[in-house]
C-alpha cells in the first residue's frame, strides 16, 4: 500500500489508509499546527533516523482506559509515603530536553529530536502540551509529557532519575484524568511491557478512533495545569474508580 507524502499543505491522508506498519504518512515537518491536527486525527509523529519524520495510526492501539487502571502495591506505598511531590507545567522545557536524553535499554539515540522539540514546545505555549514533574527534597527527579485535547491525553515520553520517580508522575495525572478532570482515555500509542502493567489494552485502530472523536466533543483544557491533587490524594481517586 503506497504511503502519503505530504507538502506544505496542512492535511493528513485518513489513518485508516496506514500501511502494515502504521505509517499514515511521510514527510512534512513538526510544526504545532501540523501536531495539533495529527493528534487530534490519531496519528502520531515517529521519527526514524536517515528516514524523513514519519507519521504513525497502529492497529491495534494501546490505550488505558479509567475501568482498566492498574497500580502496583509498590507504587503505591511509595505515593501513601509522600516523599514525592508533583507539579504540572512548571518546566516542560526541561522534561522533554531530559526525556530526549535519558538511557533506555535497547535503544541508541532518541526519536524525540530537536524538530518536535521546538513543535511540542510550541504546543505548550498553546495550553496543548504538558508537563507533569517529580520533585525529591525540591530537585526535579522525574516526569513525563503529552499532549491533550479534548477528553483525551496522548502519552509521550517520561524520565526517571530515582526509583518511581516517573510512575509516581503518571499515576497522579490519571488520578487526575480519570477523577476530577473525567478524561475519557490516555494513549500509550504502542504496546509497551511497563504501560501493560498499569492496565494499558490493546484496541482496533475503529475503536480507538471512535473513543477519540466522542473525547474530541468535549472542550480542550487549553490552560496551564496547576496539580489539584497530592500524590496520595490521586491514589484515592484512582481507588474509588476501581471500588
Amino acid at each position: 500500500m503506497p504511503v502519503h507524502l505530504l507538502n506544505d499543505e496542512l492535511l493528513f491522508p485518513p489513518p485508516e489508509g496506514a500501511n502494515n506498519e502504521g505509517i499514515v504518512a511521510v514527510g512534512g515537518d513538526a510544526s504545532p499546527a501540523r501536531l495539533e491536527l495529527a493528534y487530534s486525527t490519531g496519528i502520531f509523529p515517529w521519527p526514524m533516523e536517515g528516514l524523513p519524520l514519519l507519521w504513525f495510526s497502529p492497529d491495534p492501539r494501546f490505550v488505558l482506559f479509567p475501568e482498566g487502571v492498574h497500580l502496583g502495591r509498590t507504587l503505591k506505598r511509595t505515593m501513601r509515603r509522600g516523599q514525592y511531590e508533583v507539579r504540572m507545567d512548571t518546566r516542560f522545557g526541561e522534561v522533554i530536553e531530559r526525556a530526549a536524553t535519558a538511557p533506555r535499554p535497547g535503544q541508541d539515540g532518541t526519536w524525540i529530536t530537536p524538530e518536535l522539540i521546538a513543535g511540542f514546545t510550541g504546543l505548550h505555549d498553546l495550553g496543548i502540551a504538558h508537563s507533569v514533574e517529580t520533585y525529591l527534597d525540591g530537585e526535579l527527579v522525574g516526569g513525563l509529557y503529552g499532549v491533550s485535547l479534548g477528553a483525551a491525553f496522548f502519552g509521550e515520553s517520561m524520565f526517571a532519575t530515582e526509583p518511581d520517580a516517573s510512575k509516581v508522575a503518571f499515576a497522579t495525572l490519571l488520578g487526575h484524568a480519570f477523577g476530577p478532570w473525567a478524561f475519557s482515555f490516555v494513549d500509550c500509542q504502542v504496546y509497551t511491557e511497563h504501560l501493560a502493567r498499569f492496565g494499558a489494552t490493546e484496541i482496533p485502530r475503529e475503536s480507538f478512533l471512535e473513543a477519540l472523536a466522542d473525547a474530541r466533543t468535549v472542550p480542550s483544557r487549553r490552560h496551564r495545569w496547576e496539580a489539584e491533587l497530592t500524590p496520595e490524594q490521586a491514589l484515592t481517586a484512582l481507588d474509588v474508580l476501581s471500588g
